[in-house]
């Protein structure tokens, strides 16, 4: 199907809203939040990435990796080829891409934990779940839990209030957009279920297909944490996201598998998909060190360009890992001297309109 009003667009007015991850381009809200809805389980503590290698767990993912260690955001990009386009785009970016959020950091996506005890809940699918793309399985809750830019499970400020889970007792990554829970109804958009026990094709779960994010990757292997910048690595990609008027108009390369209609960019702007990294020759030393950990990683396996909206750079909320941003010393603003010229556009391949086919993904109902 197509979805032509996806996760980039304008969600809300709210000023908080159009701060924190998108204003016109469908940020994530700021709001205060409501109550969870309840229920047994296990609380949300340490999200996903937690920082470092080695030992693979139960579900054959490497410390501070989702998914196998050959999956794509999980494979360094520092001796991969150029994209034939990567001057012109860079170039484009560099004279276009001028907004004051330029190159900030968002840490308002949070990561809950779940286990075998947490209860798996229903919900009711609203206008943002789009089939066959989304899945309409009920994702576990956990008691103790909350959606992006919100203090709870309630979507308050009617932002992208995203919930996120990962369950390692089923191997599996539960994300869906504009979720809402309330002691009454759980009402939800568009969610799409990983395996985190398989390494994804390019093509992800089918091309053309969206996710609960607009490029139908998963947001919680590209996040990054306060626990893995305190470890003093990162190892994987990490999330990006531009205003939809600098994302060429319709296309995408894979990993993406979707792009939106409210991308208005021209051929020299960067399509849904796009791979950068930080060039080798940049130097960082003028960065903090926290700031450092995050360009390090910037340079071995750069970033890829997974939704629109307004702050650069997505880490991951530090509501439920154990250090916190404060400690490890690592602010919105600190990534903020860099330039688009520090950086190149990994070869993303074949170039795909989003409006030429349509998503056969086979929904996930259990």
């Amino acid at each position: 199907m197509k979805v032509l009003a996806t996760l980039g667009l304008a969600v809300g007015a709210v000023a908080l809203v159009a701060i924190a991850c998108g204003g016109d381009d469908g940020g994530s809200g700021a709001g205060t939040g409501g109550q969870s809805s309840g229920g047994t389980g296990a609380g949300g503590s340490g999200g996903g990435n937690t920082g470092g290698s080695g030992a693979l767990d139960s579900c054959g993912n490497a410390n501070g990796q989702l998914f196998p260690p050959g999956s794509i955001w999980n494979t360094p990009v520092d001796t991969a080829p150029l994209d034939s386009e990567s001057a012109a785009v860079i170039d484009y970016l560099q004279q276009n891409h001028t907004a004051a959020a330029k190159f900030q950091i968002d840490f308002s996506i949070k990561v809950l934990m779940a286990d075998a005890s947490t209860p798996h809940k229903p919900f009711t699918q609203t206008g943002d779940f789009y089939s066959p793309d989304c899945d309409p399985a009920p994702p576990p809750v956990p008691a103790v839990g909350s959606l992006e830019g919100e203090s709870g499970y309630e979507c308050a400020s009617d932002g992208d209030c995203h919930l996120i889970v990962i369950d390692k007792d089923e191997c599996r990554l539960f994300e869906m957009w504009r979720a809402n829970i309330t002691s009454s109804a759980f009402e939800g958009g568009c969610q799409a279920i990983w395996d985190l026990k398989t390494v994804y094709p390019p093509s992800m779960r089918g091309d053309y297909c969206t996710s609960a994010d607009a490029a139908g990757l998963p947001i919680a292997a590209h996040l990054f944490s306060a626990d893995e910048v305190q470890a003093g690595a990162i190892e994987h990609a990490i999330r990006f996201i531009l205003p939809n008027s600098l994302m060429r108009a319709d296309i995408y390369v894979h990993p993406a598998t979707h792009s939106t209609g409210a991308t208005s960019g021209p051929a020299s702007a960067p399509p849904y998909g796009a791979r950068m990294r930080l060039k080798a020759s940049a130097d960082i030393s003028g960065l903090n060190p926290a700031a450092q950990v995050v360009a390090k990683a910037l340079k071995k396996y750069g970033m890829i360009l997974s939704d629109g909206g307004n702050l650069t750079f997505t880490g991951m909320a530090d509501d439920y890992t154990s250090a916190k941003w404060s400690q490890v010393g690592l602010t919105a603003q600190d990534l903020k001297s860099l330039q688009w010229s520090d950086f190149e556009m990994v070869d993303g391949g074949q170039r795909i309109n989003w409006q030429d086919g349509d998503c056969a993904h086979v929904p996930i109902t259990q």
